[in-house]
């Protein structure tokens, strides 16, 4: 009777792990070859212009980098701003720039909260978007910096706007 009793707690067990672990396969995720994918889009946008060299910084839903490329000439301060506008998009999933209006506010009215630009690494200008599934699950975030603001910002869409089918 123990025998019987182990036999089907064990399948049990194993029937619900295979349960939780094929829900962990379905999530959505960064991966390097999307990243990689993104950053040569950017890059190319960018070679269309007459844009400054870029830092460009991808990084996962937990604000992780997966992948980093600094365009020669691009200005060295940028390096840890593209950074901080990718993780800021990932750990407040909305654009940058909406970041900006909330902390210091548009169209003349006062920012919301104003003391949001103290906190560590989380920037509040143009140039990091989240980066979403097609149902609106967040991947990742991408961060640009070098040029304008309003460049940087074109260069991440172009990125994410090139790569729409495979967020599917």
């Amino acid at each position: 009777m123990k025998l019987y009793k182990y036999l089907f707690f064990s399948i049990i067990f194993f029937f619900i792990l295979s349960k939780l672990t094929y829900a962990l396969e379905l999530k959505p995720m960064m991966s390097l070859e999307l990243a990689k994918k993104m950053v040569d889009a950017c890059e190319f946008k960018r070679s269309q212009t007459d844009w400054r060299p870029l830092n460009i910084a991808i990084v996962d839903s937990g604000a992780d980098l997966i992948l980093f490329r600094r365009q020669d000439g691009a200005f060295l301060g940028s390096v840890e701003i593209a950074l901080a506008k990718a993780k800021s998009s990932a750990v407040i999933p909305v654009p940058t720039r909406v970041i900006a209006e909330i902390v210091y506010g548009k169209d003349g009215k006062p920012g919301r909260v104003p003391g949001l630009v103290h906190v560590d690494s989380l920037v509040a200008f143009p140039g990091g978007l989240p980066i979403k599934t097609a149902d609106g699950h967040l991947i990742g975030a991408i961060g640009v910096s070098g040029a304008r603001g309003d460049q940087d910002e074109e260069c991440a869409q172009y990125a994410i706007d090139s790569v729409k089918e495979l967020l599917k």
